[in-house]
């Protein structure tokens, strides 16, 4: 089959690495030239190019850029493309995007690889990276059959694990335990920044350790991933922050009336609870695009 990736990036980059191992041609396209060598250089793509108009000869197109750049850098794109060509997505949002490109083309269909690093960039790019993740596909009523057909092949040819779902139902998913995560991480590193006492401040940075680094990992990753995820996923941002806002509160009740005995209740729930959302293989350093 041949494959266009348009943005050869981490994501782009791992997935032409993993499609050119499994015997299929693949095509980038990415802004700038010394990308385009060093994806070739790397091995993630065949040939690239600056011009989207190299891409007309492919199969399927899976477009890795930034969710605002999405939607005209499909406009420019479709022109160019076969009218059987199938095209899709990695956006962590699926419902604004979903919406704003079917319209353009019939063959579209949405998708989310639910893997990545905080790091970003071809250098990064690394083979497997999909192997044993959710890779999520988000129809429509109106998606054609072919697209769909073909987007799970190519993702269970990925070793990923395969759900279908409507795009608002991923987007409320999603918020909960990748775009959620990333807020509060966040939040948790500028509320120690309001430490007022100098002394007391550097001293916690210097006993940081692993309870820290991994519960703020995923908020130090880049900074451009948060703003999209808040961006196009408000609504169910919104919602999941005042949910969070509810259980911390809670908790903070039941510390500030001293009813140890609810505290140990809630934790051994959580206890219970969290293998239930843990169940994938674990991936290094995972901060979900």
């Amino acid at each position: 089959m041949r494959i266009g990736i348009v943005g050869l990036g981490l994501i782009g980059g791992s997935l032409g690495l993993d499609f050119r191992q499994l015997g299929h041609e693949v095509w980038g396209v990415a802004r700038r030239e010394a990308t385009c060598g060093a994806a070739i250089a790397s091995g993630a793509v065949d040939s690239a190019s600056t011009d989207l108009a190299s891409l007309r000869a492919t199969d399927i197109v899976f477009l890795c850029t930034p969710l605002h750049t999405l939607e005209a850098i499909a406009k420019d794109l479709i022109p160019h493309l076969s009218p059987e060509t199938v095209l899709t997505d990695v956006g962590s949002v699926k419902q604004a995007i979903v919406a704003a490109l079917s319209p353009y083309w019939p063959h579209f269909v949405g998708g989310h690889p639910m893997a990545g690093k905080t790091e970003v960039g071809i250098a990064v790019a690394e083979p497997h990276l999909f192997a044993q993740r959710a890779y999520v596909i988000t129809p429509t009523a109106d998606t054609s059959t072919a697209a769909i057909t073909c987007l799970t092949a190519l993702a269970k040819s990925l070793q990923a694990e395969v759900f279908v779902c409507d795009p608002a139902v991923h987007d409320r998913a999603v918020a909960w335990i990748s775009h959620l995560p990333v807020m509060v991480s966040g939040s948790l590193v500028q509320a120690c920044l309001q430490e007022p006492d100098q002394t007391v401040r550097t001293l916690a940075q210097k006993f940081a350790s692993s309870g820290f680094r991994d519960t703020s990992r995923v908020g130090g990753g880049h900074p451009e991933l948060g703003v999209m995820m808040a961006r196009y996923n408000r609504t169910e941002v919104l919602r999941s922050l005042r949910g969070y806002q509810q259980a911390l509160q809670q908790l903070t009740d039941l510390i500030e009336q001293e009813d140890w005995q609810a505290v140990a209740a809630l934790l051994t729930a959580n206890h219970q609870a969290r293998p239930h959302f843990i169940q994938s293989a674990p991936a290094p350093d995972i901060a979900e695009s």
